[in-house]
């Protein structure tokens, strides 16, 4: 088995809320700052956001992979998610990261298969591994739609 590296540039400049920094992710770079919501500047993204888009960038490409794997149809997967912080500003804690799927080109006859692949690329995902324990990882209901063909 080979080691895989991945790396990233960051950079920041300011105390806390007041910072604001520069990430590059490859040949992409944004900047970020804590959210306006929790008293920052709301440059770019944030660290929250960034959070839910590795473990739902992960679990969509996953899902897909399980989709086809148990025979269903699809043809495209959307991904809606959001995290939860609770206690904030004393006690802030990163609580709950919900994925909501919608499946493009697949049968909704079979909206309970689909759940239920949406469940297993959940806890198949590597990525969404990382916060398990940490984190209320959750799938919310699942949409099936046919080809728009």
């Amino acid at each position: 088995m080979a080691d895989l590296i991945f790396s990233t540039e960051l950079q920041w400049q300011g105390t806390g809320r007041e910072g604001e920094g520069k990430i590059k992710l490859g040949d992409y770079s944004a900047s970020y700052a804590a959210p306006a919501s929790m008293g920052g500047k709301g440059v770019g993204t944030s660290p929250e956001e960034l959070l839910i888009a590795a473990v739902s960038t992960c679990y969509s490409g996953t899902l897909f992979g399980v989709l086809q794997k148990n025979g269903l149809l699809v043809e495209k997967v959307t991904v809606r998610a959001e995290g939860l912080v609770t206690g904030y500003p004393m006690q802030s804690k990163f609580s709950r990261l919900s994925v909501y799927p919608t499946i493009f080109g697949g049968n909704p006859d079979q909206v309970a298969d689909y759940q239920r692949a949406a469940e297993m690329a959940r806890d198949k995902c590597f990525i969404g591994k990382v916060i398990a324990g940490n984190v209320s990882y959750e799938v919310g209901d699942v949409q099936v739609f046919p080809s728009e063909r």
